[in-house]
């Protein structure tokens, strides 16, 4: 059996491990210094921590469960990572460039069974979760990219928005969260956090309910269930007569902003009658004070190609519309366009390779 992830561990369950097996809680601390602020990636590294404590820790841990299998580098700055996994499967990581600082998107699941029919996560099915430490680790190697380039760059925010369902792998995210906000570790603030997801209901109350202080993002992409139903099928289990209730008790608990994002499909979505129906969604309760639209262009995927990029013209039209109507609104900007840019591409893409 493969050893787990140490970056698996928040500092709360480190303590209580080593305190169970007679060790003193600083040495918790001690280690936690070394994989977060110093980054050291060898046990071997942790040179004031106990012997016997270190024997220990790597008779049950590692700190490498995944290596960089393929590297594509965007002339805006965007590196898309491909790890494989100890047990051969592949992930995708993507790392941004922004004005605000250093984002990554990291991934939860390995496949996605959510089924959107417009989405290259979706073309292979679910074969795990991913662990908390496998989810950390990609954090970790974003950053040691950054600490290689030697200018001092730190990843400052995070979007829980790769392949698969974030809160499919409630506890596994959670615990990520946790080490990842630590501010005796990363440090990277809840504001600087968005979690993703399809729009499980029941999840949704179960999230806020937790308070971790991150940010909310629904993937909305249709206003009525009809079109919603046809190109995610996960709005079959959780209509929006289910969904705008819990986005409802998010907003209502919390006080805090949640995004929509819609993804915009060429004569699908993206006409003058969706953005209406968007708008009469949205206007509903005290919803629009609280939401905003995030319109994504959408990125072509071969394997579906029944979908097309919106026109130009398409994606001001429908901006407009809500812009007039009083909804907060804004249109995501493309990072690594000139590479598979796609959540998923890369991955499906070397997955094809290796079959043919």
């Amino acid at each position: 059996m493969s050893k787990s992830s140490l970056y698996g561990l928040t500092l709360e369950q480190l303590t209580g491990w080593l305190e169970e097996r007679g060790h003193r809680k600083f040495r918790a601390t001690q280690v936690w210094d070394w994989l977060y602020r110093k980054r050291v990636t060898d046990f071997a590294a942790m040179t004031d921590v106990n012997a016997d404590c270190l024997a220990l820790l790597e008779e049950h841990f590692v700190l490498r469960t995944m290596e960089e299998h393929v590297k594509q580098e965007s002339v805006d700055g965007t590196i898309k990572f491909l790890f494989k996994l100890q047990d051969g499967n592949l992930i995708e990581t993507v790392l941004m460039r922004h004005k605000f600082g250093l984002s990554v998107c990291v991934t939860t699941q390995v496949g996605c069974n959510i089924g959107c029919s417009f989405c290259a996560s979706g073309l292979l099915k679910k074969s795990r979760d991913l662990s908390a430490g496998e989810i950390v680790e990609q954090i970790m190697k974003a950053q040691l990219h950054l600490d290689q380039a030697g200018e001092g760059d730190r990843v400052s925010h995070i979007v829980v928005m790769g392949i698969g369902e974030p809160f499919d792998n409630m506890t596994n995210m959670i615990n990520f969260l946790t080490v990842v906000k630590d501010h005796k570790g990363l440090a990277i603030g809840a504001r600087h956090i968005t979690v993703s997801t399809s729009g499980l209901a029941d999840k949704i109350y179960a999230f806020t309910d937790m308070n971790t202080g991150v940010n909310l993002a629904v993937s909305l992409h249709a206003p009525n269930n009809e079109l919603r139903s046809r190109i995610m099928v996960i709005n079959r289990a959780y209509p929006l007569e289910k969904l705008m209730p819990a986005i409802d008790y998010y907003l209502e608990k919390t006080r805090r902003r949640i995004t929509l994002e819609y993804i915009l499909l060429k004569d699908v979505n993206d006409g003058r009658e969706q953005a209406l129906e968007l708008v009469e969604l949205i206007s509903e309760g005290d919803r629009k004070s609280l939401v905003n639209v995030n319109l994504i262009p959408y990125n072509p995927v071969d394997e579906h190609s029944q979908y097309q990029r919106s026109e130009q013209e398409s994606i001001k039209a429908f901006y407009d519309v809500m812009k007039k109507n009083g909804i907060s609104v804004s249109v995501r900007l493309e990072h690594g366009t000139d590479i598979d840019a796609a959540c998923g591409q890369l991955r499906s893409k070397q997955l094809k390779k290796s079959a043919g």
